[in-house]
């Protein structure tokens, strides 16, 4: 996990100043700097907007006496394509822009609690009617 983690932090970096040179060297590099500007900015209302909707979904179910687990799920992954926005770099915006799209994150969530249920098989469970007998006379000797 570790090396994962530390390759991310080597690998995601040097892409993304890639990908900004050669944009830049493509369109310049005041309108690089403006489309990673207005990237975040764009991406910012937007998870604005839809966390409220998710928020408001989520207080919604709640009334109706359900469990928003769902609900929670999407606002993580509304909290992480944030913080992905908030990075500077177009691949970080591209992949924070596509856990933006209502569908996707929907499939993400669907995927991971598909994956859960065979990496942990629920156990059903049965229910066996028993009846206590207390003897009068019980005398441990």
């Amino acid at each position: 996990m570790f090396k994962v983690i530390f390759g991310l932090f080597i690998v995601v970096p040097l892409l993304e100043l890639y990908v900004l040179i050669e944009v830049g060297s493509d369109i310049g590099g005041l309108a690089t700097i403006f489309l990673c500007l207005f990237t975040a900015a764009l991406g910012g209302l937007l998870i604005r907007w839809q966390g409220l909707r998710t928020l408001m979904s989520a207080q919604q179910e709640l009334l109706q006496g359900g469990l928003p687990a769902e609900h929670i799920l999407h606002g993580i992954l509304l909290a992480i394509a944030g913080l992905l926005l908030f990075l500077p770099g177009l691949i970080t915006d591209t992949l924070g822009f596509l856990l933006l799209v209502p569908f996707l994150r929907q499939q993400i969530i669907l995927r991971a609690m598909r994956d859960q249920k065979i990496k942990h098989p629920t156990q059903h469970s049965q229910v066996i009617e028993a009846e206590i007998i207390e003897p009068k006379d019980f005398h441990i000797k």
